[in-house]
């Protein structure tokens, strides 16, 4: 077989996983080209304890070149359009051709499309917003806190609740617990629906023990910036101090340009594979829309969460399934559709939540218990994860020892 080139745009956690395991997998005659318009890459899970003085921008961000192996090319660019046709990507520094492509652009934030957000919100969904926040949270003199998910869908589920305990518990620690009230709107029906009723009881129960006041069922449709004031759907309007907001999000327009989304903006893949309806042109991660078993609500199908650790498992799927096309192999192997997080709750605790996502005839996800032993497996994880790619080349798999049963979690991290 000729020497080939793969092609993988977007260098968040499932363009990296999938760069680092090509690269592996793959004979050196075939090119890996990895592009990437940052070259630094921030590990966005940690973007809540930028927010709350936990972390230094520096502790969560590492050179690209840093994270991948030896022989991955890295190309320092903004993909522009992509030429399914004639195999090839135009980016703002070069054309590049390629034989097979992995589509891994994530999910575009755009708080403009509801009036008066922009101009007032604050966020933990950004590097630079955590940054903001941070300072924020350090002069904020107590009043209303108003923490909203402004439209569906979203980049990691537990992450809402996540913020507004963490916000509560960062208040908390400044003596502002009597000067403060910390709500939490959504325009879903319960914490996390996708997994059901009982995972939802439970991390409401968890906004509870913090004191975070949950409202369901609000969508969001204008913010009024000169009265503070939230407009909702069909719902009273709400006063704030302070807006926290997880902005809209879009799939990249270059996708929409390229024909290779839905009508929703997102690109449809085989929930096993990851293939497009192109020939040799993969998606994973945010950029996908991946309907899974059950509903939330009549007519409205399910959709998998948008989640790194979904990217992750997913990049890892791709490139087993390239490397044995270019072995003359069968490929076999395909996305289960398990998943997990942890959930932070303040004061160095947090839970976890597991699952089968792609259960019959509803996802199949548990909430363990709340304690400090999930919050040190989340620090261990982000430590490895933004180690230099030499001090864990020799790594297939990390499995932490966590809970009180002894779970074992594979992380999957290529070597």
């Amino acid at each position: 077989m000729s020497d080939k080139t793969i092609l993988i745009l977007g260098g968040g956690i499932g363009g990296l996983v999938a760069a680092n395991e090509l690269r592996r997998r793959v004979p050196p005659e075939h090119r890996v080209v990895l592009v990437e318009k940052n070259t630094r890459h921030a590990f966005a899970p940690s973007f809540l304890w930028l927010m709350t003085g936990d972390r230094k921008p520096e502790q969560i961000s590492r050179e690209v070149r840093q994270l991948v192996r030896p022989g991955v090319q890295i190309v320092t660019a903004q993909a522009e359009t992509i030429d399914l046709n004639n195999r090839r990507v135009q980016t703002n520094a070069q054309e590049l051709g390629y034989d097979y492509l992995v589509v891994a652009l994530g999910a575009e934030l755009v708080p403009e499309t509801i009036p008066g957000l922009s101009e007032t919100a604050e966020t933990f969904y950004t590097f630079d917003g955590a940054q903001k926040l941070r300072d924020t949270l350090q002069t904020f003199r107590g009043g209303t806190v108003a923490v909203v998910v402004s439209a569906l869908p979203y980049k990691c589920p537990g992450a809402p609740h996540e913020g507004a305990m963490l916000i509560a518990d960062t208040l908390r620690r400044r003596g502002l617990s009597a000067q403060v009230d910390v709500h939490l709107f959504t325009p879903e029906p319960q914490p996390m629906p996708v997994a059901g009723p009982a995972l939802g009881d439970a991390v409401k129960q968890m906004l509870t023990k913090q004191g975070i006041h949950f409202h369901p069922l609000h969508k969001l449709n204008a913010v009024n910036p000169q009265t503070r004031e939230l407009v909702f759907e069909n719902k009273d309007s709400f006063k704030y101090d302070l807006l926290v907001a997880i902005p809209p999000h879009r799939g990249a327009p270059i996708l929409r340009a390229a024909g290779l989304t839905n009508e929703a903006g997102w690109v449809p893949v085989n929930r096993a594979t990851m293939a497009t309806s192109f020939e040799n042109v993969y998606a994973i991660g945010d950029a996908t829309m991946i309907p899974i078993p059950g509903r939330w609500k009549p007519d409205v199908p399910l959709v998998l969460p948008k989640a790194g650790v979904f990217a992750h498992a997913q990049a890892e799927v791709v490139a087993q399934r390239i490397a044995a096309e270019l072995a003359a192999h069968a490929p076999t192997a395909e996305f289960p559709g398990m998943g997990y997080c942890m959930l932070e709750a303040g004061a160095s605790t947090a839970g976890f939540a597991f699952g089968n996502f792609f259960a019959e005839p509803a996802p199949q996800v548990e909430l363990r218990m709340v304690g400090g032993l999930w919050h040190i497996g989340k620090i261990m994880f982000e430590q490895w994860w933004l180690a230099p790619y030499g001090l864990k080349r020799d790594a297939l798999a990390m499995g932490l020892e966590l809970g009180s049963k002894g779970l074992r979690i594979p992380y999957l991290i290529p070597r």
